[in-house]
């Protein structure tokens, strides 16, 4: 069954775990991570480095959610973190996601702490030294 909608280029086999073709046989299958094809992946990308503050991070957080059902996880590391890669930025296991795009998004958003370490320290705030990941 071919979506209403363009989707994603089929990556060379072997190359990606996303499932694609089970998840366009099924009729039933949440398809949402499939419209991420590969120029909206780049305009993705320069949107999250264009990104200036804690609360905008957030708002894209949560439009990536809504709009390709892909549940992003920015927070800081279980140890101390004293540079940007002590933040974790994960993105859920979604059946259809990209191998590529599950390593392009969380290296833009790092790139985007690395120009704003403002953003970072916001993250470390939000989190409670104690509370839970």
């Amino acid at each position: 069954m071919q979506p209403p909608f363009p989707i994603r280029v089929e990556c060379p086999p072997g190359a990606c775990v996303c499932d694609r073709d089970r998840l366009l046989a099924d009729p039933q299958a949440d398809l949402r991570a499939l419209r991420l094809t590969r120029a909206d992946e780049l305009r993705l990308i320069e949107r999250i480095e264009r990104v200036e503050s804690y609360g905008e991070l957030k708002r894209l957080q949560a439009l990536i959610e809504q709009q390709l059902g892909v549940v992003l996880h920015i927070h800081p590391g279980t140890n101390e973190v004293r540079t940007v890669r002590g933040i974790i930025v994960t993105l859920e296991e979604q059946p259809g996601l990209c191998k590529k795009i599950r390593q392009s998004i969380p290296a833009a958003i790092r790139r985007t702490l690395d120009a704003h370490p403002q953003i970072m320290y916001d993250i470390l705030d939000a989190n409670d030294l104690f509370g839970p990941p």
